[in-house]
């Protein structure tokens, strides 16, 4: 059960969908004397960079970039939602693939091992039919984002049309992560970018992502040091007016 009686100096909880409606129920359940109550990119970009300025691109199931300056500036990019965003993210990846293979099917695209591969997985006849599988609760997003894993795979197998998502996907990813160093560190600046999510799996999507953010010399993309949770430790630090010794601390692998 949730701890009684305890006085919670500060607290820092990051959240998917933002907090607007949380912060209520927040205040009700602990005795918090400073909180914050944000989203999950905040908390994800202060354990990349251990509390320091810097961007993080999150492409998981969707995707969305987001900065914050030494200032404290801070700013979001993407992260639109799968209808009318989400580009470079896991359930674009298969969007993309399901593509391809409907415009193999019906004969106005080019051959690409993705339509047998997605339909080795799902156990579908048809891409056709696959379609129509995606649109039913049997398929949630997280499930069908999952099927991303297999654009890596025909890629690796020198699939061109493969090939050519996580090419995109890389520009997409890349477009947003600069969009959002734009936003919040000057042009002198040297930005730290972090990523995170199932999609920088891919070699080839992290290798293309990263020369096209560090074209130009004004970023410097690294693996992120440590969690979101540990990052929402260290905004809970920062309210509690304790700044942690990090140099010591091993990164997370």
């Amino acid at each position: 059960g949730l701890p009684t009686g305890i006085q919670f100096e500060a607290a820092c909880l990051g959240f998917s969908g933002g907090p607007a409606d949380k912060d209520a129920l927040i205040v009700e359940l602990f005795k918090i004397n400073r909180r914050l109550v944000t989203h999950d990119a905040l908390i994800a970009l202060s354990g990349a960079h251990a509390g320091q300025p810097g961007v993080i691109t999150i492409a998981g199931t969707g995707s969305i970039s987001f900065g914050r300056s030494a200032a404290g500036k801070v700013d979001r990019v993407g992260g639109w939602g799968y209808v009318f965003g989400d580009e470079g993210g896991g359930f674009d990846l298969t969007r993309q693939a399901l593509r391809a293979a409907l415009r193999m099917e019906e004969g106005w695209g080019p051959d690409t091992v993705l339509r047998a591969l997605l339909l080795e997985a799902t156990g579908a006849t048809n891409s056709n039919e696959l379609l129509h599988k995606f649109y039913t609760p049997d398929f949630p997003r997280p499930r069908i984002a999952a099927l991303s894993q297999l654009v890596v795979q025909a890629a690796s197998q020198g699939d061109h049309v493969a090939g050519d998502i996580l090419n995109e996907a890389a520009q997409q990813l890349a477009g947003i992560t600069t969009a959002a160093r734009t936003q919040v560190f000057t042009r002198d600046e040297v930005a730290p970018v972090a990523y995170v999510g199932g999609v920088f799996k891919s070699e080839r999507l992290l290798d293309e992502f990263r020369s096209r953010v560090e074209r130009g010399g004004r970023a410097k993309v690294s693996p992120p040091r440590f969690n979101p949770a540990a990052g929402a430790l260290l905004e809970a630090y920062r309210l509690a007016g304790l700044s942690p010794e990090l140099s010591n601390v091993p990164t997370e692998k």
